[in-house]
């Protein structure tokens, strides 16, 4: 693993040729796309650069990896969450996803060590059955946490009981509708946040 040193430098630079060989300048040797898995896995920063126009290109790269790993059968991105994914694309939700992934994958990252003492302690040697089990687990409750903030949800009830009559909604532009509706997503959010933050520390 690198060290704290390690990861104090600045990021190693690697130039993508039109041969498409990889060449890491730090060590003046060609690299492959499991080379600089290593190096992520690691925890080596790099940044890959197109040897003629000088353009970064390392987040083409590193999806590249993940093509690559996701082809030999390590299979980490489920079908259902890749077509969610897809589907984000042109949504008007898309700004908010990568922050929210990141800060997820932080999350998770953070306690790893702790989730790997506690799988070991719980499950002993046969964790795959009862880390299922636990999984299902968890996505009913979090199933349950996002029905809370769902319109369609189990709060429909209150929503519409908090709904103004059509004549009085009438009475409302439209500019302070849509700003209502922005303010009412934005609480959503912040809420659901919190929800997933307290289900991450009570699991």
């Amino acid at each position: 693993m690198a060290t704290k040193q390690d990861n104090d430098r600045e990021p190693i630079t690697i130039k993508k040729y039109a041969n498409r060989r990889l060449y890491n300048t730090a060590t003046s040797t060609y690299v492959t796309l499991e080379d600089l898995a290593i190096m992520v896995k690691e925890g080596q920063e790099f940044l890959v650069y197109d040897a003629k126009s000088g353009e970064d290109i390392t987040r083409s790269v590193l999806t590249q990896i993940i093509f690559e790993e996701e082809s030999k059968g390590q299979n980490l991105l489920p079908v259902g969450f890749l077509r969610q994914l897809i589907s984000f694309y042109g949504d008007s939700m898309q700004g908010l996803v990568p922050s929210y992934l990141e800060v997820s994958l932080e999350t998770l990252t953070r306690e790893q060590e702790r989730l790997r003492q506690q799988m070991n302690d719980a499950w002993g040697a046969a964790p795959f059955k009862a880390m299922e089990e636990h999984a299902k687990s968890n996505l009913a409750v979090f199933e349950k946490a996002l029905s809370m903030f769902s319109p369609f949800g189990a709060g429909e009830d209150e929503a519409q009981q908090a709904t103004p009559s059509a004549p009085e909604a009438a009475d409302k532009d439209d500019t302070s509708s849509k700003g209502d509706e922005l303010g009412l997503l934005r609480n959503q959010l912040e809420a659901m946040q919190k929800q997933l933050d307290k289900l991450s520390k009570g699991s």
